[in-house]
C-alpha cells in the first residue's frame, strides 16, 4: 500500500471514529439528561399528590384529599388525573380540557399494580406519562396518572438527528474531497521520484527535479534534492578528472623511465644522465603518490593534527631561511612581521607556507620578487605571499584549489625552460591544511601583475611583546648577508 493510500485510510478511520463518538455524545447525552429531568418532575408532582389522603366512596369512587387549587395547572405543560379500578376518571386537572379529545386516559395501557413510565403519542402531540397505583388499606383502589407534554423535546431530538445527518453528509463530503485532492498533493513527489528514476537509469546527474519554486515542504525538498544532485555531479566530474589526471601524471614519468631504461639497455652501459632523469621521475611519482595519499587520508578523516601552540612569526622566519638557501633568481623578502600565536600542527603549517612560497617562486619570472608578511587584526592572523608573476585569469580563480587543476597558460615559469612541474595537488593540500586549522585561504590576482595568497588563521593568545630588534635578530640568522636588512628594521624602530 502506498503512502498516499495509507494516509487516506488512517485519516478516514480517525475521522469516522471521531465523528461517531461526537454524534453519540451530542445525541445521547442531552436526550438522556432531558428525559431524567422530565421524569424527576413527574415523580415530584406525583409525590405531592400522593401526600394527600386516599379514600374510596361507597360507590367505588376514589378521592384524594388535595388542596382545591392544586388541580389548577392551566399554565403548565403537566397534567394529572385520578381513576378508579375500572379506569373511570374521578378527578383530573383543569388543563386536561385543553388536550385533544383522543387523549382521554393519558395512558390506558398502564393501569397495573406497578409504577410505569411511558411515552404516549396522540396525533402530533407526545406526552411522558407516569402511572402510579393508589393503595388504600393494602389494596389497589385506583390509579394516578401524571403526564407532561414533551413536544418541544421531541422536536429538539428531531432537529438534532437532522443536524447529525447534515454533519455526516458534510463529513462524507470532506472525505470525498480528501480522496479527490490527495493525489494532486502527492503529484509533485511522484514527479520528483520519476526524475530520480530517470537520473538513475540514464546516469545523467545534470537533470534537476521540478517544483523548486514552491515555498512549502515539497519546495524545500526539491531544492535540497537539486543541491544534492549538483554536489554529486561536481564530485562525479572531479572523480573523472582525478582518474584522467592521475593516469596522465603516472604515465608521463613511467614513459620517461622506460625510455631511459631502453636507451641504457641498447648502450649496454649505465648512462649518468639517464639515471638522473630516472631519479627525478621516481621522485616526482613519489611526491604525487604521497600527495594523493595525504588527500585521501584527509578526506577519510584519518589524518589527525598534532596541535600545539605555534608562534607564526618564528615559523615564518624558519620558512624564510629555508627558501633563501635555494638557488634561484627570484628575490624573497619579508616586508612585515607581527607577533601571533595559534593552536596548530607545526609540520602541516610549515608545509602550507612552503607550498605557497614555493609556488610563488616557481611561477615568478627571473628578476621578480616574492613578498612575505604576517599581520593580525580582530583576532585573526594574516599570512600574505605576494609575487610579481604573470597572474591568474579571473575565470580560473574559482577552480585553482581543485585537485589537478592547473592554469597552464598563465602560470608557466618564465625563468627556466623546465615547465610547470607539479601535479596540481599543492593548492588543494594547502586549502585543506588552512581549513583544518579553522581558517581559510583567499587569493587575489591580476594577469601581468602578480598574485597574492592570504592565509587567514584564528589567533590563540597574544605572545611575547613585539620589538623591531627581535625581528631583525631573526632575519640576521638566515645568513650573514642579511644583517643589513636587520639594521634597516632597527633604524625604522628608532
Amino acid at each position: 500500500m502506498s503512502i498516499q493510500n495509507r494516509l487516506l485510510f488512517v485519516y478516514t478511520s480517525i475521522f469516522m471514529v471521531a465523528f461517531l463518538l461526537f454524534a453519540a455524545i451530542v445525541y445521547l447525552l442531552p436526550r438522556s439528561r432531558i428525559n431524567e429531568e422530565v421524569d424527576a418532575d413527574l415523580h415530584t408532582l406525583a409525590n405531592e399528590l400522593l401526600s394527600a389522603e386516599v379514600f374510596e366512596e361507597p360507590d367505588g369512587t376514589v378521592r384524594l384529599g388535595i388542596d382545591p387549587g392544586l388541580d389548577n395547572l392551566e399554565t403548565a405543560a403537566s397534567f394529572f388525573q385520578v381513576m378508579d379500578r375500572d379506569g373511570g376518571v374521578t378527578l383530573q386537572s383543569r388543563n386536561m380540557e385543553t388536550l385533544p379529545p383522543d387523549f382521554g386516559l393519558l395512558d390506558k395501557h398502564s393501569l397495573q399494580e406497578i409504577e410505569t413510565l411511558n411515552l404516549v403519542t396522540r396525533g402530533e402531540s407526545t406526552m411522558r406519562v407516569l402511572t402510579t397505583p393508589l393503595v388504600n388499606e393494602g389494596e389497589v383502589v385506583g390509579y394516578l396518572q401524571v403526564g407532561r407534554l414533551v413536544d418541544n423535546i421531541v422536536s429538539f431530538n428531531r432537529f438534532l438527528v437532522i443536524a447529525l445527518f447534515v454533519g455526516f453528509a458534510g463529513a462524507f463530503a470532506s472525505l470525498f474531497l480528501a480522496v479527490l485532492l490527495t493525489p494532486s498533493s502527492f503529484k509533485p513527489l511522484e514527479d520528483m521520484a520519476a526524475v530520480a528514476r530517470q537520473i538513475t537509469n540514464a546516469d545523467d546527474l545534470s537533470r534537476r527535479v521540478p517544483n523548486t519554486e514552491r515555498t512549502d515542504e515539497i519546495g524545500v525538498l526539491a531544492r535540497s534534492f537539486n543541491q544534492l544532485l549538483e554536489r554529486l555531479e561536481r564530485l562525479f566530474q572531479t572523480q573523472q578528472r582525478l582518474l584522467a589526471d592521475v593516469s596522465h601524471e603516472l604515465r608521463t614519468p613511467l614513459t620517461a623511465i622506460r625510455g631511459n631504461v631502453d636507451l641504457m639497455r641498447r648502450m649496454g652501459d649505465a648512462d649518468l644522465d639517464s639515471l638522473e632523469i630516472i631519479q627525478e621521475e621516481i621522485e616526482r611519482m613519489t611526491r604525487l603518490v604521497g600527495d594523493l595519499l595525504l588527500l585521501a587520508r584527509a578526506d577519510a578523516g584519518g589524518l589527525p593534527l598534532e596541535k600545539q601552540k605555534v608562534e607564526l612569526d618564528n615559523l615564518l622566519f624558519e620558512v624564510y631561511r629555508q627558501v633563501r638557501l635555494l638557488e634561484n633568481e627570484v628575490e624573497v623578502k619579508v616586508t612585515e612581521v607581527d607577533q601571533a600565536c595559534i593552536m596548530g600542527d607545526v609540520d602541516r603549517l610549515k608545509q602550507l607556507l612552503l607550498n605557497l612560497v614555493g609556488n610563488a617562486i616557481k611561477y615568478t619570472p627571473d628578476g621578480g620578487t616574492v613578498d612575505i608578511s604576517l599581520s593580525k587584526k580582530n583576532g585573526w592572523a594574516y599570512l600574505k605571499i605576494a609575487d610579481t608573476g604573470m597572474g591568474i585569469p579571473a575565470e580560473d580563480l574559482p577552480y585553482i584549489f581543485d585537485r589537478f587543476y592547473r592554469v597552464d597558460k598563465a602560470r608557466a615559469r618564465g625563468h627556466s625552460g623546465q615547465g610547470k612541474g607539479g601535479a596540481g595537488l599543492g593548492l588543494a593540500i594547502a586549502k585543506w591544511i588552512a581549513q583544518a586549522h579553522g581558517g581559510n585561504i583567499d587569493v587575489m590576482s591580476k594577469v601581468g601583475e602578480g598574485t597574492t595568497f592570504t592565509i587567514i588563521l584564528p589567533i590563540l593568545v597574544e605572545t611575547r611583546p613585539t620589538t623591531a630588534e627581535s625581528v631583525a635578530d631573526e632575519l640576521s640568522k638566515t645568513r650573514p648577508g642579511l644583517r643589513a636588512l636587520g639594521a634597516t628594521f632597527r633604524r625604522s624602530s628608532s
